[in-house]
């Protein structure tokens, strides 16, 4: 990972859930031989399967000292709480590991390469402070260069935050290899650059830049591939993110879009307070709405049209709440609502949305042998 093979111990104090734990999750999911343990005080005892899902019997530890002793050699930040600091109770295990000679990755917005007594004790110690959310120095501002592109770019745009966007390119880009179709995927969050070795986490970069950063990873994974998936941020209607969103939707000039979604989910999550602080409760006690989803499509759409038009193929939903039977029956529901293909691309494959891709594919090939 990052250009050295590891064993990762991932720290998720506290926070060790599906939903919580994003950072852990994505590389318990696709990079798991690289994670040696979890430490979460908390569920120590447990497996990461037991507790979220996935990662078979991959222990959760109670401390640095236990992750090593199951081979650990790095450490890696397995959250990205809001405001992105590191929380003071976990100061204590980021120094643990740089006294043990670990290497430590991190996609918090507060950089530990910048925090003068890590740095210097990571000097003393021949260790690197890995902070994958450093935005580039460069400045581009985006030109609509991204729709020139003869690949199809597909974008993952959501409900709300945290339903699978990742997830859902991720797992497109599976399965369009596996049918011998060249798919890219362009990370733009900390988790994605885990995964993907490569990217930038836009939340990082200054607004203006967003769209230009966003239409340079496209117009440079386009050179390699017939489709390129655009990891999506944010969500359109979201009071504190939905700049990032509009800022990818533009930038990336993507012909598709996939609307990901998480069955059940009814309103957008209020983002949870910095440990510690004290924040007034919003004007409006309730949280927005999330609307039918076929009132998104078109809303995603119109949004994508302001540059340049876009259409949404299909609907990955992730419905980990529910059991299969109620799953499939909200697949289906979202199809019937929609009029487009879906699926919850984890548990059933993402066939029906990677069928939708080709097909626009094709028709794009087609339409540029005529002209």
């Amino acid at each position: 990972m990052l250009g050295k093979r590891r064993r990762l111990a991932i720290l998720a104090e506290g926070s060790f859930t599906p939903l919580d734990g994003k950072t852990a999750v994505g590389v318990l999911r696709y990079r798991p031989d690289e994670v040696a343990a979890i430490i979460d005080s908390t569920r120590a005892g447990r497996t990461a399967e037991a507790c979220v899902g996935l990662g078979g019997a991959i222990p959760v530890v109670a401390d640095v000292a236990a992750a090593a002793a199951h081979g650990a050699d790095a450490l890696m930040i397995g959250i990205a709480p809001v405001g992105g600091e590191l929380p003071a109770p976990w100061r204590a295990a980021v120094r643990q590991a740089i006294e043990r000679g670990w290497d430590v990755l991190s996609g918090l917005h507060s950089f530990l390469a910048d925090d003068a007594e890590l740095a210097a004790m990571a000097a003393a110690r021949g260790v690197a402070l890995l902070d994958v959310r450093r935005p580039p120095a460069r400045r581009p501002v985006a030109a609509g260069r991204a729709a020139a592109v003869e690949a199809l770019v597909a974008l993952t745009v959501g409900s709300d935050c945290n339903v699978g966007k990742m997830t859902a390119a991720l797992e497109l880009r599976r399965e369009l290899a596996a049918r011998g179709v060249r798919a890219a995927f362009v990370a733009t969050g900390q988790t994605g650059i885990f995964v993907a070795d490569r990217g930038v986490a836009v939340d990082a970069v200054p607004s203006d830049f967003v769209a230009g950063i966003v239409e340079e990873l496209v117009m440079e994974a386009a050179q390699d591939a017939d489709v390129v998936l655009v990891e999506g941020q944010g969500a359109l209607r979201h009071p504190g993110y939905s700049g990032v969103t509009l800022s990818l939707l533009h930038g990336a000039a993507p012909a598709a879009l996939v609307l990901c979604h998480q069955s059940g989910r009814e309103s957008i999550r209020a983002p949870r307070p910095r440990p510690g602080a004290t924040l007034p409760p919003p004007a409006d006690a309730g949280a927005p709405v999330i609307p039918p989803l076929a009132d998104l499509v078109r809303e995603y759409e119109q949004a994508a049209a302001w540059v340049r038009p876009a259409t949404v193929v299909g609907v990955a939903l992730h419905t980990l709440d529910l059991d299969d039977a109620a799953a499939r029956q909200a697949v289906a529901t979202a199809a019937h609502a929609t009029g487009l293909p879906a699926c919850d691309p984890v548990r059933f494959g993402a066939g029906p949305v990677a069928d939708a891709l080709c097909v626009h594919l094709e028709a794009r090939r087609r339409h540029a042998t005529a002209t």
